[in-house]
């Protein structure tokens, strides 16, 4: 499945996939799954030091979950693109169990900027996904992928009640829409806490979870 999480800059996008990228390594019994991550970043936020900090929270050797990530920085769209060719390739010769897209939708907005472009974007985006989809049908690896949100334009955006995420929308419209399984949506809570909200699921009920960000990854929000 691809699992898209989206959001304003600082809700912990970012941070939540440092955390799996570790936690994806850890046994099945320990509800990791086993197996590498492959990190494809477009905007230059992989930090090899947080994954040093979340594996010693987690008891691992940071070197060894290190080693155990995949990393390639994609620098336009067709690069990022062939980077999926390259993932395909190391994937039938080693077991992952995660792919991170961070982000898949950054080098989009700036190479398509017109909007005479939106229709070459969205085709490009669209073999983009189905490429990702591809890789997660034949290797069983889960796809996480974040996204950005723009602000809503249309008579509608002053209410909250029509997309769930208020004035905000996340970047790709239906085609992102129509490619992720599962959505949830990142936005900043009180004081230093993050809620994450499903969006859209199949599977998963609507609902809302607190969490905060702390030196080891993602965890519980405690009031003070």
């Amino acid at each position: 499945n691809l699992t898209e999480l989206f959001g304003e800059f600082r809700t912990g996008k970012t941070q939540l996939c440092h955390t799996l990228a570790v936690t994806c390594q850890l046994p099945v019994e320990q509800s990791g799954g086993e197996g590498k991550c492959l990190w494809i970043d477009t905007e230059g936020t992989f930090r090899p030091e947080r994954i040093v900090a979340i594996a010693k929270r987690f008891g691992l050797d940071p070197n060894d979950c290190l080693d155990n990530i995949a990393y390639a920085r994609a620098y336009n769209c067709d690069h990022q693109l062939e980077l999926l060719a390259q993932a395909a390739a190391m994937m039938s010769e080693s077991r992952f169990a995660l792919l991170v897209v961070d982000s898949a939708t950054g080098l989009y907005r700036s190479e398509f900027s017109g909007r005479g472009e939106l229709a070459a974007r969205q085709s490009h985006l669209c073999r983009f996904l189905r490429s990702l989809q591809r890789l997660a049908d034949v290797f069983g690896v889960a796809v996480l992928v974040s996204n950005q949100v723009v602000a809503r334009v249309d008579a509608f955006s002053s209410s909250s009640s029509s997309s769930g995420c208020g004035d905000k929308l996340p970047i790709g419209g239906h085609i992102m829409a129509h490619a992720s399984q599962t959505r949830l949506y990142l936005r900043k809570g009180r004081a230093e806490s993050r809620i994450c909200k499903v969006y859209d699921s199949p599977s998963l009920p609507e609902g809302e979870a607190v969490f905060a960000i702390g030196e080891g990854g993602i965890g519980d929000y405690e009031e003070t």
